[in-house]
């Protein structure tokens, strides 16, 4: 009887509402059953994950290298502007991807670089525009493998996740992959963090499906 009172007492919050929170690849319920998406600010499918609740975040089940990506990408997801890197207003999510892929460890090169003045917009078209890395990526293999929607199987935590909103080929918005979870049935979804709009721990289902109806989800795997 103490236990499951405690239990009861662990799970109890504010007006008897409850919640059941687990980081990284599990969910959040609100009393009635909807999932929020908190990034957003709107309801969606999923898990929510609150700026609190994300700095608690545990990554040590990663490599060293992926938990410092997701470390950075935690600290700064709410980041409105940058001394180091500068921001782009409304347009800032490959910058942002850009910098947790710095923090992995990726070194600049000709192509992808930024701007140590704190310009953003003097950084590389690879670094700050979707499409110009996607074509980057697409020229160096020994740093990413393209992956479709449909090779969700094959997609890690620390990836890049890519949009094309209203599928005309290019790519529109850019972010990093925060959690993959495969269901009892096979399904698999995943979610990631970016910039413009605040996002962390969104469902890519639900970008394509409610936020951009017939978007479509493309990936970059990125070896350990």
């Amino acid at each position: 009887m103490i236990v499951a009172l405690s239990l009861v007492g662990a799970l109890a919050v504010a007006g008897g509402a409850w919640a059941l929170v687990q980081t990284n690849g599990a969910s959040r319920q609100d009393p009635d059953g909807t999932n929020r998406d908190t990034a957003s600010g709107v309801d969606g499918p999923g898990i929510e994950t609150s700026e609190s609740e994300a700095q608690v975040a545990d990554f040590s089940a990663y490599s060293s290298a992926v938990a410092a990506q997701l470390e950075y990408a935690q600290e700064h997801w709410t980041d409105s502007e940058s001394e180091q890197f500068g921001f782009i207003d409304e347009n800032d999510c490959v910058n942002f991807t850009s910098q947790t892929l710095l923090a992995r460890g990726w070194v600049e090169d000709d192509e992808w670089w930024y701007d140590e003045s704190g310009d953003a917009y003097g950084s590389s078209d690879a670094w700050i525009s979707s499409t110009a890395l996607r074509d980057y990526l697409d020229e160096h293999p020994e740093r990413a493998t393209a992956l479709g929607d449909d090779d969700r199987a094959s997609v890690k935590v620390g990836d890049v996740v890519q949009f094309d909103w209203d599928d005309s080929g290019d790519r529109d918005h850019t972010g990093i992959v925060t959690s993959v979870d495969t269901a009892a049935d096979g399904t698999i979804d995943i979610r990631y963090a970016g910039h413009t709009d605040p996002t962390w721990d969104r469902s890519v289902d639900w970008a394509i499906t409610e936020l951009h109806p017939g978007g479509v989800a493309y990936y970059w795997s990125i070896p350990d």
